[in-house]
């Protein structure tokens, strides 16, 4: 199989090489993954424009997803990267465990959340009446549920990337289940 190549800024365009720039001032460093969009001209802007696109759910409420979506698509990237921002974010490891087994304890409405998204990606979108009228019960509006499917999409889009290259993870390895 090929291996996949991490592009150095040197080597990319100057839209590219901008990114990067703003990348490495943003987090102090462009993360392997974002690296690898960067072989399409258009890739990382594309996905830069949906990652920051404005959104209802709030950054806890992301990483519940990121978190639901990486675990059921087993991408060690993503799981790596969502937990060490799920810390920043003010989930600690046990919480961070059980988003990922969606079986969360510790909030009813981040447990309505991470059992509609696995529906949603283990379904192919299928989600039951039920796990619909439990995310609304707990206050989420026919918005929310919209940017949920695009946040699953957001992340889909970085689990398959992840599984086509298997790139190096240069995030701190995420626990196993």
């Amino acid at each position: 199989m090929k291996n996949f190549q991490i592009p150095q800024k040197e080597q990319l365009s100057e839209a590219n090489q901008s990114i990067f720039n703003q990348l490495e001032k943003g987090i102090g460093y462009v993360p392997n993954l974002f690296a690898t969009f960067a072989h399409s001209e258009n890739g990382l802007s594309t996905y830069m424009g949906l990652q920051n696109a404005k959104s209802s759910l709030k950054a806890k409420e992301k990483e519940v997803v990121s978190l639901v979506v990486s675990q059921y698509n087993k991408c060690l990237y993503c799981l790596s990267a969502h937990t060490a921002v799920a810390k920043l974010n003010g989930f600690n490891d046990e919480q961070i465990l059980e988003i990922r087994k969606v079986n969360i304890s510790f909030d009813s409405k981040l447990s309505s959340l991470a059992n509609l998204v696995q529906e949603a990606v283990s379904k192919k979108g299928e989600i039951s009446d039920e796990a619909k009228e439990n995310f609304f019960n707990e206050g989420y509006t026919e918005g929310n549920l919209v940017d949920v499917i695009i946040a699953i999409g957001d992340k889909t889009i970085t689990n398959y990337l992840y599984a086509v290259t298997k790139i190096p993870v240069d995030w701190p390895i995420a626990a196993e289940l």
